[in-house]
C-alpha cells in the first residue's frame, strides 16, 4: 500500500497529465473525486477537530472549542448549521453510533445522546474519565469504533520543564493507546507513542499515525495490536499497573537507547539535536536489543509528510480512478 497523501496526490496529477496528451476526451481529476466545500456559518470559527457521516447523510463536526454541530445538506450551496452540543473540552474526535454521539473530550470519553429528539443534545454522560495533570498538551484523540464496537482512543504526551523538548507521562495513561466499553471499563492496549493524533481502522486492523518530535525522527503508520511498544518511552512509566499487556520499563529501554541528558558547563541540560558528532542507535538496530519495539510499517519522508499526520483513511474500491484500495493520511 502507498501511504503518503503528496505521493498519492503527486501520481494522480502526472496521471491526469498524461492522459491528456492522448485524446481530449481522456479522464480528468474531476471525474475521479471533486474538493466540496462546507460553507460555515458567519462569524464562527469552528476550528474542527472531528468528522462523522450520520446515516441520513447529515454531517456531525467537533470543534476544538468544545462544540458540536449538526449540519444538513452539507454538501448544498446552502448548508444548516444546528448546535447540537456545547461547553464540552478540546474534542479531537467524534463517531456515531446506535443513535448517539461519542468523543474524546481532554479527560474522558462522553457519550452525547438527545433523548427528546428535539435535536439538541440533553444528555452528557462520562464513558470513562482519565486522569490529566494540567499541561497544555495533554490532548486526547478518537474514538474510533473497534470492529467488536468499543472505543479506541489515545492521549498525548506532556513535556518537561527543564528539558521542554522531552515527552513526558505525568499520569497514567498518557503516550498509550487504551480501549474502552460501553460500560466503561479501560483496558490498556499499547504504548510508545508521542503523539498519536491519528486513530484508524483499516480493513479490521488497527493503525496510528505518529507526530514528529523526540524519539520520533518523522512521522510514520504503525499496526497496532495489544502490547505494541512503538518507540517513545514515556509512557513506559505505567507498564507496572495492572491489565499492562507489556512489562518493559524505563529502566531496560534507557540502557539500549541513551536518554542522552547531558549537562553543559552552566549546569543546564544539553538538548539532544545541539550534540556534535554524536552516535545515535536508530530504531532498527534498537529492536535487535528490544523485542517488543514495534518498526513502523512506513516512514513518511521528513520534510515532505509525515510532521503533523492525522487519521489514516481507506479510499474505498472504484473511488479516485486506480487509487482505490489505498490509504489516504492528512498532514
Amino acid at each position: 500500500m502507498r501511504y503518503s497523501l503528496n505521493i498519492l496526490l503527486g501520481l494522480c496529477l502526472l496521471f491526469s497529465s498524461t492522459a491528456a496528451l492522448f485524446a481530449q476526451e481522456s479522464p480528468m481529476e474531476e471525474d475521479f473525486y471533486k474538493i466540496l466545500r462546507v460553507s460555515s456559518p458567519e462569524g464562527t470559527l469552528l476550528e474542527v477537530g472531528g468528522l462523522t457521516t450520520l446515516p441520513n447523510g447529515n454531517l456531525g463536526v467537533a470543534t476544538r472549542r468544545g462544540d458540536v454541530y449538526i449540519v444538513e445538506n452539507p454538501t448544498s450551496p446552502r448548508p444548516y448549521f444546528r448546535k447540537f452540543a456545547s461547553g464540552l473540552h478540546e474534542i479531537l474526535g467524534l463517531v456515531y453510533k446506535d443513535g448517539a454521539f461519542y468523543c474524546a473530550q481532554r479527560g474522558e470519553l462522553t457519550k452525547l445522546i438527545d433523548s427528546n429528539q428535539d435535536g439538541v443534545a440533553d444528555s452528557y454522560e462520562t464513558i470513562h474519565a482519565w486522569p490529566v495533570s494540567g499541561h497544555y498538551h495533554e490532548y486526547s484523540f478518537g474514538p474510533v469504533l473497534a470492529p467488536d464496537g468499543d472505543f479506541i482512543v489515545s492521549g498525548n504526551v506532556a513535556f518537561g520543564n527543564e528539558e521542554w523538548w522531552r515527552g513526558e507521562s505525568r499520569v497514567p495513561y498518557r503516550g498509550w493507546i487504551m480501549k474502552i466499553k460501553e460500560d466503561g471499563s479501560l483496558l490498556p492496549w499499547a504504548t510508545g507513542m508521542r503523539s498519536p493524533a491519528g486513530l484508524g481502522v483499516i480493513d479490521g486492523e488497527l493503525f496510528y499515525t505518529e507526530n514528529q518530535g523526540d524519539y520520533m525522527a518523522s512521522g510514520g503508520i504503525w499496526h497496532i495490536t495489544r502490547g505494541t511498544f512503538t518507540g517513545h518511552p514515556a509512557g513506559l512509566r505505567w507498564t507496572n499497573l495492572p491489565n499492562s499487556p507489556l512489562k518493559l520499563t524505563t529502566e531496560e529501554f534507557n540502557r539500549v537507547v541513551d536518554p542522552r541528558q547531558v549537562r553543559n558547563d552552566q549546569g543546564r541540560m544539553i538538548k539532544p539535536e545541539n550534540v556534535v558528532d554524536e552516535e545515535y542507535l536508530t530504531m532498527f538496530e534498537a529492536k535487535k536489543q528490544l523485542p517488543d519495539l514495534k518498526l513502523p510499517a512506513v516512514w513518511f519522508p521528513y520534510g515532505i509528510h509525515g510532521i503533523s499526520t492525522s487519521e489514516p483513511i481507506k479510499i474505498p474500491e472504484g473511488n479516485i480512478g486506480p487509487f482505490g484500495g489505498q490509504v489516504l493520511v492528512g498532514d
